[in-house]
């Protein structure tokens, strides 16, 4: 279920559409060099992994990041900087961001201009992939067709939380990331699974490289 979709370490993401897309790209194994357009939701190791982009990246690749990462400059590829609640286009896919925070916890504050995004596929609908934040009022206003959000607590919402917003947002398909890894149990999964409506398809996706 949902094979173009990948996942692997933290909020690492692959996505076989219309174009190849990466997000997060971590813990790349191999030099794949396949990536059409990568997606960086914010500036933490764990998801702007220098080493690992340049595993995925090829000429052509354009990378999007929030408006703070002018260092992705560095890569030597097209970039696209964008700020959250921004709708923009690359090679004919529309995207959306949405803002990607922390409600109280420190670590992801709002002011930052960190990101989510909607992926606006042709063939597989919106498909929205959170990045690192809590359940938040931009969030719950979210209509998607497919759901990837971290529930490994600690630094972003937990299970239990990551549940409650599926259950408000109500894709067709909600899958998991950020968690067994850095934070977070393998366990977890099952947990979120649980407290998911039954009516919504819940896809774990064991990591790939």
């Amino acid at each position: 279920m949902l094979d173009f979709i990948e996942v692997n370490t933290q909020s690492s993401i692959r996505i076989a559409d219309e174009k190849v897309i990466y997000c997060d790209p971590l813990d790349i194994s191999d030099e794949h060099h396949d990536a059409d357009i990568i997606l960086i939701t914010h500036a933490h190791y764990d998801h702007y992994s220098v080493g690992d982009i340049r595993k995925v990246m090829k000429d052509d690749t354009v990378i999007v990041c929030p408006k703070t990462m002018t260092a992705a400059s560095e890569l030597g590829i097209s970039v696209e900087l964008v700020s959250p609640n921004e709708k923009f286009e690359i090679s004919g896919i529309c995207f959306e961001t949405i803002p990607a925070y922390n409600n109280i916890k420190p670590f992801h504050p709002k002011s930052n201009g960190w990101v989510g995004y909607i992926i606006n596929s042709k063939q597989n609908g919106r498909i929205y992939i959170s990045g690192d934040t809590d359940v938040t009022e931009e969030n719950r206003q979210v209509k998607c067709r497919i759901a990837l959000v971290p529930i490994g607590g600690h630094f972003t919402m937990n299970a239990e939380k990551a549940a409650m917003l599926i259950n408000t947002i109500k894709p067709e398909f909600a899958v998991p990331t950020h968690y067994g890894s850095i934070v977070g149990k393998p366990e977890d999964a099952e947990v979120f699974r649980r407290n998911v409506d039954e009516n919504i398809n819940v896809v774990i996706k064991l990591p790939k490289r």
